[in-house]
Parts: C-alpha cells; sequence; structure tokens
C-alpha cells in the first residue's frame, strides 16, 4: 500500500465520525500524491505526514452562560491549533449548531494550505462553538463570548494564535471577545483580527475575502483571454464573503444574479442590488424575503429538499460562498449543462469531492476555497501587521496588497500544476504550492 494510502486509512481510524476531515485530507492527500512518490522514503523516516494530519494541540472546553430569562445555558468550545511550522496559528472563530470537532479539524486542516499560500508568516488553526447567534440578544450574545473567551483567552497571543471571525462571528462578536481577552490579560495586542477600526482593526478586512475571489476569478479569467466583463455570475450565500463578492464582480463589470440564506434563494436577472442587500442582512439581520419585498425584479425561492437552487441558473460563473459541501455532483451537472465556464470556491470545502471531479472532467476552470478564498485571512495578518507596527494603512493600501497577494496565489498555484504534470489542475496546484512551504519548513525545525 502507498503511503498516501496508508495516511488515509491512519486519519479514518484515529478520527472516527469526523466525515469532513476525512474528506479534506482525502482531497488533499490525493492531489500530493505525486508530490508524496517522489520523496516517500524521506517522508516515511521522518512520519511527516502523520505530523501533518495530527493537530500539534486541540482544545475542548465547556462554555456556560446566562440567558436573558435567567436561565444557565451550556455550549461546547473548541480551538484546534493545527500546524505552526511557518507562523503563529491563524484560523477563525465559527459560532453555530452544526459546529463540532470533525468540522473544526476540517477547517483547521484546510487552513495550515490556505495561510502557506498567501505567502505570509501564519500557521493553521480553527475554533468555534456549537452556540447559535441567531435570535439571541446582543447581552446574551456578550455573555456568551465573554464566557468563552474566559477559557481561550490562556491558549491564545499575538505571537502564538490569533483567531478571527467565521460563519456566525462578525464585528460584533469579536468586540466582545477582544473586551474580554483584554480586561483578563490586562494587554492591548493583535491577538484577534477583524476588529473594530477604533480598537486596531484593518480597513478593507470586512470586504476582503469577497473581493479577493474575484479579484483570483479574475487573474483565471485572464489568463484565459477573458474578463469579468459581461459576465454573468451566480453566488451562494448572503454573508459576508457572498455580499463583497458580488459587489467586487459587479464593479468591474459582471452581472450577479443570486444570492441565498438558510432557508431560500434569490434570483434577480437585472442584478442584486448590493446595498439593499446590506440592509437586510448588515443592518436588520433579516431574511431575503426581506430583499424580494423590496425589489420588484426579484424572485424569492425557499429552500426545499431535494432542489437545488442558484445552481439550475444559466451562469458563466458560479462562486459557492455559503458553507461546506453545498455544491453535490448534481449541482456540478446542472452547472456543466447551463453552460458554466468557471467555478471558484468562496466558502471552505463547498463542493464535494465527486462535484469537483465532474467539474473538472468536463473542462470547467475550478480554484478551490485554500487559494480562492484566501484574501481573508491574508489580511487578518495584514491587521496583525498593522497592530505591530501601531500603524494603520489606507483602504487603497490594503486593497493593493490584497490584490497583489491573489495574483501572486494564482501564479503559485498555476506554476505548480504545470511542473508536477497537472497543467490546469488548480486543486492540485494549490494543495502542492500550499504543501512543500510547510513540509519544508516542518524538516528544519526536526521532529516536533
Amino acid at each position: 500500500m502507498s503511503y498516501v494510502d496508508e495516511i488515509y486509512d491512519y486519519v479514518v481510524a484515529k478520527n472516527q465520525a469526523q466525515p469532513e476531515f476525512h474528506q479534506a485530507v482525502k482531497e488533499v492527500l490525493e492531489s500530493l500524491r505525486v508530490v508524496i512518490e517522489a520523496n516517500e522514503e524521506e517522508y516515511r523516516k521522518q512520519a511527516l505526514l502523520e505530523r501533518l494530519v495530527t493537530p500539534e494541540r486541540q482544545i475542548l472546553f465547556r462554555v456556560p452562560w446566562v440567558d436573558d430569562n435567567g436561565q444557565v445555558q451550556v455550549n461546547n468550545g473548541f480551538r484546534i491549533q493545527f500546524n505552526s511550522a511557518i507562523g503563529p496559528y491563524k484560523g477563525g472563530l465559527r459560532f453555530h449548531p452544526s459546529v463540532n470537532l470533525g468540522i473544526i479539524k476540517f477547517l483547521g486542516f484546510e487552513q495550515i494550505f490556505k495561510n502557506s499560500l498567501t505567502g505570509l508568516p501564519i500557521g493553521g488553526g480553527k475554533g468555534g462553538s456549537d452556540f447559535d447567534p441567531k435570535g439571541k440578544s446582543d447581552n446574551e450574545i456578550m455573555k456568551f463570548c465573554q464566557s468563552f473567551m474566559t477559557e481561550l483567552y490562556r491558549h491564545i497571543g499575538a505571537d502564538t494564535d490569533v483567531p478571527a471571525g467565521d460563519i456566525g462571528v462578525g464585528g460584533r462578536e469579536i468586540g466582545f471577545l477582544y473586551g474580554q481577552y483584554k480586561r483578563i490579560r490586562d494587554v492591548y495586542e493583535g491577538v484577534l483580527t477583524g476588529k473594530g477600526l477604533t480598537y486596531g482593526g484593518s480597513l478593507a478586512r470586512t470586504e476582503a475575502t469577497g473581493y479577493g475571489l474575484v479579484y483570483i476569478t479574475n487573474e483565471l479569467l485572464k489568463d484565459h483571454g477573458q474578463t469579468m466583463e459581461g459576465k454573468t455570475v451566480v453566488v451562494s450565500g448572503a454573508g459576508n464573503v457572498a455580499i463583497y463578492a458580488i459587489q467586487k464582480a459587479q464593479q468591474l463589470g459582471a452581472k450577479c444574479v443570486t444570492c441565498s440564506d438558510s432557508t431560500g434563494w434569490i434570483y434577480d436577472p437585472e442584478g442584486i442590488d448590493v446595498e439593499l442587500l446590506k440592509e437586510v442582512k448588515e443592518v436588520k439581520r433579516a431574511r431575503l424575503t426581506e430583499y424580494a419585498a423590496a425589489r420588484k425584479s426579484a424572485e424569492y425561492h425557499e429552500k426545499k429538499n431535494g432542489e437545488h437552487g442558484v445552481w439550475n441558473i444559466k451562469c458563466d460563473i458560479a462562486l459557492p460562498c455559503a458553507t461546506q459541501n453545498e455544491l453535490d455532483l448534481d449541482d456540478a451537472k446542472a452547472l456543466v449543462a447551463n453552460g458554466v465556464y468557471a467555478v471558484c470556491e468562496g466558502a471552505n470545502m463547498p463542493s464535494t469531492i465527486e462535484a469537483t471531479q465532474y467539474l473538472q472532467q468536463n473542462g470547467v476552470q475550478f480554484i478551490c476555497g485554500k487559494a480562492s478564498n484566501a484574501g481573508g485571512v491574508a489580511t487578518s495578518a495584514l491587521e496583525m501587521s498593522q497592530n505591530s507596527e501601531r500603524l494603520s494603512w489606507t483602504f487603497e493600501e490594503v486593497d493593493a496588497k490584497l490584490q497583489g497577494i491573489m495574483a501572486n496565489i494564482y501564479k503559485n498555484i498555476s506554476e505548480a500544476a504545470k511542473k508536477y504534470g497537472k497543467e490546469g489542475d488548480y486543486v492540485a496546484g494549490a494543495n502542492i504550492a500550499g504543501f512543500l512551504k510547510v513540509a519544508e519548513a516542518m524538516k528544519a525545525q526536526g521532529i516536533v
């Protein structure tokens, strides 16, 4: 049995009932097979892959808090510090009922390669809780965040582990978390990113993941003699990533005609009204039914079992920006049948392995999330730099650096794919380019 197959079996055996983690590892290892087989003896001797797929540290803790009715509630908290070979652990916190150990491990594992691709000195980590912020008052969210940080603070720091936001963790949550960290530690440092502009945050951080997704999509198109101008784009999600991907794509001349949330989706043939979408989602924190009610051209469709929503709309470019495994094989078939040219992932692992393979086999240009949604963590690292220097860069400065980082990621994944005989396979290119940097750092630092 090959070393790759041995390690996948090892992961499944050691991490039972964690299918998302198994999926993430399998996808990475398969595309690394050509590199691993060329270095198999060395990697085996150092157990490099066993170390790569095993987190350096797994922190699980209880989060008790009191709701507005005086009832004590208890949630589970997680922080997976996966790999620090190239820098302090860096990765978001996700607050969502679906969060469990396997979800956090898959996200942390993906983060290793994503962070490596940015070219910045940040390692891979992830965290979160099964707490659901939806329907909670600001007071309840504050109490939960303070309790969560009362445990987490002892495991993080500006040069150790720098969390950020993710699903369910926006500026409000980051503010409460940072306030509690500062209160306990009595230090003012860049330990969290995604902070408000009045206390160390970076301009363009809110926009960064969505903007970065469109910047790398544009690099892909340019490399194939095309542009965003005049393209029809379908987008899933209606959170931070989706909103700003829609905004930037439309600034570059595309027309985005869809978005979605957990209960339904919008088709707006005139193009999504970004300001209205922001009002509904960022200000009112409401459902997309309110968008449809305010815009005559929009059709609202409630989500139903077996319905594939936005992926049935004819488009040139698809940007899945919601959550893991949202785009399955049937969705991929619908996109191909409708003539999609490119699929670039804005969420973490939003396409199943079968969907990814089908898209690639049918000539669709496909960039995986660890490359195409790296703009968020890249700008978080730029926030860390500003905090260390006690400086604040302009929006234009940060945006220019982000564009450069995304262009460089595209160049590196394209060249890595070519070098290993997989030209045009940007999944392989991303995994190979991300892995090689981490592997070299791990080897240099000894058996740790």
